[in-house]
């Protein structure tokens, strides 16, 4: 006896055997129980989500011998014909290869003529959008005025093909793409009924692969069972034998991956990506995986308690913990830049190095040895964001909002300090000065502090530790600054080190840096920069809102502002 595939084996006969797809379902069964039964009906979707199923299920409920219902019996000579791909009265036509006129015209000839054995005949028009222009026209009246016993159903993967013509002589159903919970449950319950045991690791790799189709699901199940030989002398659909034959990567290679950026250890880092080199995988896919587990972690630390925790167990609860929910926004953006970004890499493994590697460069650490973002490991809420992605290049657009977590870390130039706005002659360009520090000072005191961090050549957290630094006292070549305990993360040695080298340069003497708590209202360069750009700010609006043009629009023509729509000239 012939195998039968699990996609042909498993194929609903009855609407309620349909995975998904219920606003199909409740329309078709309210227009068959009513008798409003349409002349055409137009089924949209991608690949194996249920379009012939749909169809022959429809044609089922039209002819079956004990009336037409939304319950065909199944048992009839009609229904049984119809499963089997027999049934005279209806003609499944693929467009694909009938394409011209002539297969049209002897579609619409054989219309003309009752049915041979059911009450209604039935044309199931597959991948309709196949069709020649010419063909569209000759379908056409027949299309909108069919004989009474004739229904058109049609289906297509690509509706955006179609004529508007034919589309508006038709009912149009779009069908899902079915979600991965939906596919898992169908395979399980077909390896229960089939008595075929399996890993829950092993399903969930292979719902994930059908990509929301449920026969490309069946298939994929089909094909493991006989790499496996699973269901034969009591053999298993283990997960790592599902994972080798899609060619996908195992989570604990992912997990290590992770772990490895976590701790820092860019040695642990390559020999992981080496070892994943011997099974030759997709790199882009391997960025998939680290994208989806990283997504995943996410929805850890912000959602607790979700589905998506509860699907994958300890080593999101581990990584959650331990990484900063900036970073993994920020990793999360590298990995699909870098799988866009792998077509133009030397290698497709040269792609992925510097993918991770770049992840790398951007993790959270604590000594100054380690990567420049390493300095962020005590960094919480916004101020992270902030920090890494100075540390990428990244500019906010404003000071007054926050920075954009997810934003991708441009290549950038080193930033310059933001400078008052001097001003110029009407007749010339404006220019914005650089505020010059003095060469060598014995002593400074709060505004001359200003001018001199605004004067240096900073990025990255060592920049914001200067700006968010208020001035105290330089008394014999000790620096009393102070500092919010909100920035207190921004006090790592390596930090003050380096502000402490570039201010030697300018005051004779590398100082000693001491940070108190602030006593006084001492204004800092972050705090004067930003009142420099809300007053530009407000005199830009000012001035667009007093124009005599922009008041007439709004007052004769109703126009309205948009917020936070205007910038100044110099920004």
């Amino acid at each position: 006896m012939s195998y039968l595939v699990l996609a042909r084996k498993w194929r609903p006969k009855r609407f309620a055997e349909l995975v998904g797809q219920e606003h199909v379902v409740r329309a078709l069964t309210n227009a068959l129980d009513s008798g409003r039964v349409h002349h055409a009906f137009l089924f949209t979707g991608t690949r194996g989500v249920g379009k012939t199923t749909i169809a022959r299920i429809f044609a089922k409920s039209l002819n079956c011998e004990r009336g037409t219902s939304a319950e065909p019996c199944g048992e009839c000579n009609a229904c049984r014909d119809i499963d089997a791909g027999r049934f005279i009265d209806l003609l499944e036509i693929d467009a694909a290869s009938n394409t011209g006129v002539d297969d049209v015209r002897e579609v619409i000839d054989n219309a003309q003529y009752m049915p041979s054995r059911g009450r209604v005949k039935v044309y199931l028009i597959d991948e309709v959008h196949m069709l020649s222009k010419s063909a569209f026209n000759a379908l056409l009246k027949t299309l909108e005025e069919p004989p009474g016993h004739v229904k058109f159903l049609l289906a297509t993967t690509d509706p955006q093909k179609l004529p508007v013509t034919v589309l508006s002589r038709c009912l149009q159903f779009n069908l899902k793409r079915l979600d991965e919970g939906q596919i898992r449950g169908q395979i399980t319950k077909i390896l229960e009924a089939e008595d075929i045991a399996a890993e829950p690791g092993a399903i969930r790799q292979l719902a994930k692969a059908a990509d929301g189709s449920l026969r490309d699901g069946l298939s994929l199940l089909d094909q493991a069972i006989a790499y496996t030989g699973a269901g034969s002398g009591g053999g298993t659909l283990s997960d790592g034998a599902v994972a080798t034959m899609l060619g996908t990567v195992d989570r604990t290679r992912v997990g290590a991956l992770l772990g490895a950026l976590s701790s820092g250890d860019g040695l642990a880092l390559l020999k992981e990506v080496e070892a994943l080199a011997e099974f030759s995988p997709d790199w882009s896919g391997v960025l998939d995986a680290l994208a989806d587990a990283l997504h995943r972690i996410q929805v850890k630390q912000l959602v607790p308690g979700s589905a998506v925790e509860e699907a994958e167990g300890g080593d999101v609860e581990s990584l959650a913990g331990q990484l900063r929910p900036e970073v993994v926004q920020l990793w999360y953006q590298m990995a699909l830049n870098g799988r866009r970004d792998l077509p133009f890499a030397p290698s497709p493994r040269a792609g992925f190095e510097m993918s991770v590697l770049r992840m790398l460069a951007f993790r959270p650490a604590e000594g100054g040895t380690q990567t420049v973002a390493s300095a962020q490991s005590q960094i919480s809420g916004p101020a992270a964001a902030k920090a890494a992605l100075d540390a990428a290049g990244a500019v906010p657009p404003r000071a007054s909002s926050p920075p954009p977590v997810a934003a991708r870390p441009p290549v950038a130039p080193a930033p310059t300090p933001e400078p008052p706005m001097p001003k110029q002659p009407a007749a010339a360009p404006p220019k914005p000065a650089s505020p010059a520090a003095p060469a060598s000072v014995a002593g400074i005191d709060g505004p001359r502090w200003l001018d001199l961090v605004a004067g240096l050549n900073l990025r990255g957290p060592v920049k914001e530790l200067a700006s968010h630094a208020g001035f105290v006292s330089h008394i014999d070549n000790v620096l009393r600054l102070s500092l919010p305990e909100s920035d207190d993360h921004l006090k790592a040695p390596f930090l003050v080190a380096q502000l402490a080298e570039s201010l030697g340069v300018h005051l004779g003497a590398v100082p000693k840096i001491q940070f108190e708590a602030a006593t006084t209202a001492t204004e800092t360069l972050h705090e004067r920069n930003t009142r420099q750009r809300d007053e530009r700010q407000n005199a830009a609006e000012n001035a667009f809102l007093s124009d005599p043009d922009v008041q007439r629009l709004m007052s004769q023509q109703g126009a309205r502002l948009v917020p936070d729509s205007i910038r100044p000239y110099e920004d």
